[in-house]
């Protein structure tokens, strides 16, 4: 390790592996032990007190290093589990007792030292994962959201990552997920926050289990062909005590003037014009990239990143900007298969563009207007949906401006807003059929996409992390048929490329008629070189038993999906035979030909064509 090169880069703000410096790390100095080394500027005298020393704060008394700002001592004896914290003495003479910002395990909340464990234990299987992982422009991209905590419990307690290895990823694997998405995993004190208000950003969640036990998940999760994906939070942290907060008795992660550092959660905003702070962050996404192989982080409130406290009308957090583009742009060099994930409501542009080239350098970006506009489309009597045709088809006229991924996630969940299932209109059995529609429409429109566990059960209950899902729904039919229908669209969406291929390239995607809102049917096509693939959506309770609608070229077309089969608890109106098409100019002449097809009430349906290969010249 070159200590000089590790404290040069920290301090002017590039360091992505400051992990390997601070925190706890077992060493041979002449004996076996542990050396601790914190960054603490304002600190008058720091002492390591553990459960090793019986918390005497003058049996390791910390030595300034040649670094500034920069606390180090060598303890023999140490093992593994021991429990410790810094006590520091600030300069008006206050004494403080920290966790480690850098430690890589903690104590189960409520309970709050730092524990020092030996990552080096950890053994990996992955290899042939590891080599042929992405970005998965290209490919798809079907992304299974989970609270660790809620998606099964033994009893009063939540699932260790051993159990959720032995029945999540299989769960997963089964359903047609190509990834799971684990809501924060970092060590956090309160959980109504879900992860989401930290005070551990190297320290797996000890909730759970281990590091070793974590790493074993995503060890299992990539041997069975499940990428992994954590969510981060680099714009806020806890208040505790303990924590980062006036670390060493002055703001050192938060800005100095508190206006700037109360953020609008009740927690403190990290100071991203701090070169050690930016420091700080980029090696904690590193470390899970590096220590624990995953495939992609999910950067939460950008928008609270690019605008100050998120507010437009406050401008523009230059210091932030600079922080996400030297970060995205040192992992995408660094890292350059995991995928850098933006959470973000605002509508500011190139977040997924090239550093090089003014943008935020992320790879994907939630369309967060896409959902909106979506639900409340879903949400609407049919009656008048005619006067909200535009919330379906608007997406697309700005769908190019950058990589979107399609999410209905947890937030679609909670607070009051009804499960997504709940929010469709009409009664119990309408609800169903305008799901499974509604999933047709996702699916098939370009994008990658996104569910929060229970989307899949149609679950009513709202998200609730002190629970596990309603399980026992799928006893009953309309469940049971709505997971199955689930299942077969995810496994169809990953064995047809055309539904993935060119999801950001134009050719990929057509309108065969996006203005019937008299009707309220939307027709479109997706395509590859293979295939193309229509979707008719019926938005109404009205059937039709014959329905003309243009399609791309001559051939027979096959009903690979309707989401009214009966196996799906539908009406079982379907189309059973392949649809011959016919030379019939459509409207307008953008089509030659002509398919007639059934449509049942709330439908939606996907057809497939072959293309022909192109005959090779002699």
């Amino acid at each position: 390790m070159d200590q000089t090169r590790i404290m040069e880069s920290f301090h002017q703000g590039h360091c992505l592996d400051a992990y390997e410096f601070f925190g706890a790390h077992f060493v041979y100095e002449g004996c076996s032990g542990v050396r601790f080394t914190v960054y603490a500027p304002h600190a008058r005298r720091i002492s390591v007190i553990g459960s090793f020393n019986n918390w005497d704060e003058n049996a390791a008394v910390m030595e300034r290093t040649g670094f500034n700002g920069v606390w180090s001592i060598f303890v023999p004896g140490v093992g593994e589990w021991e429990s410790y914290k810094y006590r520091i003495e600030t300069r008006n003479g206050q004494k403080l007792d920290k966790s480690d910002p850098y430690a890589f395990y903690s104590e189960t909340r409520p309970e709050n030292a730092s524990k020092t464990y030996n990552l080096k234990d950890i053994h990996w299987s992955d290899g042939a994962w590891m080599k042929k992982r992405s970005k998965n422009y290209d490919r798809p991209l079907n992304i299974y959201e989970v609270y660790a905590g809620g998606w099964k419990r033994n009893g009063e307690y939540p699932y260790t990552y051993g159990m959720l290895e032995k029945e999540l990823i299989p769960y997963v694997s089964e359903h047609g997920f190509t990834h799971i998405e684990m809501m924060p995993l970092n060590e956090y004190p309160f959980d109504g926050s879900w992860g989401y208000q930290a005070s551990g950003y190297y320290s797996v969640t000890s909730r759970y289990g281990n590091p070793t036990e974590f790493a074993s998940f995503v060890n299992a999760a990539h041997k069975a062909g499940i990428g992994v994906i954590i969510d981060m939070v680099p714009v806020h942290f806890v208040k505790d005590a303990f924590g980062l907060r006036l670390f060493d008795g002055e703001p050192l992660y938060e800005y100095q003037k508190s206006y700037d550092a109360e953020s609008q959660w009740g927690t403190c905003n990290f100071d991203l014009w701090n070169e050690e702070v930016r420091s700080f962050l980029m090696s904690a996404a590193a470390f899970w990239c590096d220590v624990y192989h995953v495939d992609g982080i999910r950067i939460d409130a950008v928008s609270n990143l690019i605008y100050w406290a998120g507010n437009r009308d406050r401008g523009v957090n230059e210091g932030s900007l600079i922080f996400m583009k030297r970060m995205n742009y040192y992992l995408s060099r660094e890292f350059p298969e995991v995928m850098l994930i933006a959470e973000d409501s605002s509508d500011y542009p190139k977040v997924t563009g090239s550093t090089l080239d003014g943008g935020l350098g992320f790879d994907y970006k939630w369309d967060l207007g896409w959902m909106n506009d979506t639900l409340k489309y879903y949400e609407t009597d049919p009656i008048y949906r005619q006067w909200d045709h535009h919330k379906i088809t608007f997406s697309m006229a700005y769908f190019y401006s950058e990589r979107f991924i399609m999410p209905l996630s947890h937030d679609e969940n909670v607070h009051g807003k009804h499960t997504v299932i709940d929010r469709m209109w009409g009664d119990y059995k309408q609800k169903f059929a305008q799901a499974r529609n509604l999933y047709a429409y996702m699916y098939a429109h370009p994008g990658k996409k996104l569910n929060f566990m229970g989307n899949e059960i149609a679950t009513f209950r709202e998200f609730d992390e002190a629970k596990e899902l309603d399980w026992f729904l799928l006893e009953y039919p309309a469940h049971d048929a709505f997971l199955r229908y689930f299942t077969d669209l995810n496994k169809i969406y990953k064995s047809h490329k055309c539904l993935s291929r060119y999801d950001y390239d134009n050719k990929g995607f057509r309108w065969i008629d996006a203005d019937n809102a008299k009707q309220s049917v939307f027709m479109f096509y997706r395509e590859d070189e293979k295939e193309y693939l229509v979707c008719v959506l019926n938005m109404t309770p009205v059937a039709y038993e014959e329905f003309n609608l243009g399609v791309p070229a001559k051939g027979s077309y096959t009903e690979i999906l309707n989401s009214e089969k009966d196996i799906y608890d539908g009406c079982n109106m379907c189309n059973f035979k392949p649809v011959k098409a016919v030379k019939n100019p459509w409207p307008g002449a953008a089509f030659d030909y002509q398919i007639t097809i059934r449509i049942a009430p709330f439908a939606g349906i996907w057809f497939t064509c072959p293309k022909k290969a192109e005959k090779k010249a002699d």
